[in-house]
């Protein structure tokens, strides 16, 4: 699925989506099967594992419709409630236009300019440093902002912000991350059902307790074939659990980057993501959040071992994408301190565009020092001297 600009970017990856969505739900159907598995193992008079697996199979048909029922049940809660259990996992308010003006301003005026139904406006009172949407409809939208977010950054860099969480709601991202943590849910929430059954199973009263060996003794049935149905159930319980969790992740990481290109587009200021996403790197852990949350959240520090379950791209290479794709600049770093004029004489002198010479040439000597023409500070600029020695200003 090629893509050639935004729009065909924000395409392919609804599509790429859909398809993740479908797996994460077949998953469920893959849990169904390994407790029937489980159950065929541990029944009186136990047959070979051909036979466990046919009557597994058998079993997953008839739990098929009950199964997709409890999963659409549990989808159903999320649509109609989604919003309220965020806020109250997050201790989020929401506020109008009376108590916050100039936020509720800005994100008005992002929606005026793109024809969006304006969301709701949420607040943290939390010191840190994030923001994320959240809702399945029109109805239910919501963009939250730290306290603390709104006391770090700028109105450019605010706006900035509010656009990537408007774009996640215009491409639908928002949605579809409440539906794979549902599905997700559900599968975690089963996946331990079935290791608490199989351990009340094996480690009941009176010790370990293996499947049951077939009443006329046959060798081929018995424990043999039943420990490895166990053995494979598990595989599929830990697999089915894994993939849903690698699911998630691909689905938060890809949709980072279009949502700051998304960004862009609507406030034409790549500078001011950029300078926001800086300000926010490292800043942005929610303690109290659940990570459901975290994955919406427009940076989550938290990782697994060598970022392998990071559910977003670094700052760093979402910042170095703005600056190449989106023709963004990378702030002016403010001087460093000097304790001595010595020092302070040989501080690089910024062109016109916030970048020191790499070549060392904007720097100015030291008195005393140089040329004739170095002696009087000439300014330089990024090709030379912006005045020529003996010209006029």
């Amino acid at each position: 699925m090629q893509a050639f600009g935004l729009y065909t970017h924000i395409r392919a990856n609804r599509i790429r989506s859909g398809f993740l969505l479908a797996g994460l739900f077949l998953l469920i159907y893959v849990m169904v099967f390994a407790g029937a598995l489980v159950v065929e193992a541990f029944a009186y008079g136990e047959p070979p594992l051909d036979v466990i697996l046919a009557r597994a199979f058998r079993d997953l048909i008839a739990a098929f419709p009950w199964a997709t029922i409890a999963a659409l049940v549990w989808l159903f809660i999320a649509y109609r409630f989604n919003r309220g259990i965020i806020a109250l996992a997050t201790g989020a308010h929401p506020v109008t236009r009376v108590e916050e003006p100039k936020l509720y301003q800005l994100l008005e005026n992002l929606c005026i300019s793109r024809g969006l139904t304006m969301p709701r406006l949420y607040i943290m009172e939390s010191p840190v440093l994030n923001a994320f949407a959240s809702g399945m409809n029109e109805k239910q939208y919501a963009v939250t902002v730290t306290r603390g977010l709104m006391e770090a950054l700028d109105d450019q860099e605010m706006e900035a912000v509010l656009a990537h969480e408007l774009t996640h709601i215009r491409n639908g991202d928002v949605r579809m991350m409440v539906i794979a943590v549902v599905i997700a849910g559900v599968i975690s929430f089963f996946g331990e059902i079935l290791f608490r059954s199989l351990t009340r199973m094996s480690f009941g009263s009176g010790g370990i307790r293996m499947p049951r060996r077939s009443s006329n003794g046959d060798r081929k049935g018995g424990g043999g074939g039943a420990l490895v149905a166990i053995l494979i159930a598990v595989a599929l319980i830990v697999l089915s659990w894994l993939l849903s969790q690698v699911i998630r992740f691909a689905l938060s990481r890809a949709r980072e980057y279009l949502a700051d290109a998304g960004a862009v587009e609507l406030t034409k200021n790549p500078d001011a993501m950029i300078s926001a996403l800086l300000k926010i790197d490292g800043r942005g852990e929610l303690p109290s959040a659940p990570s459901a949350v975290m994955e919406m959240c427009i940076d989550n520090p938290r990782s697994g071992f060598t970022d392998l379950f990071a559910t977003h791209p670094s700052i760093a290479s979402r910042v170095d994408r703005l600056v190449r794709f989106a023709g963004g600049r990378m702030p002016e770093l403010p001087p460093v301190p000097s304790d001595g004029p010595e020092e302070a004489n040989e501080e690089p002198h910024a062109g016109p565009w916030g970048t020191a010479l790499p070549d060392g040439s904007a720097q100015q000597p030291a008195p005393g020092q140089g040329s004739p023409q170095s002696q009087g500070s000439i300014p330089q600029g990024p090709w030379g001297p912006l005045f020529p020695p003996g010209g006029g200003r």
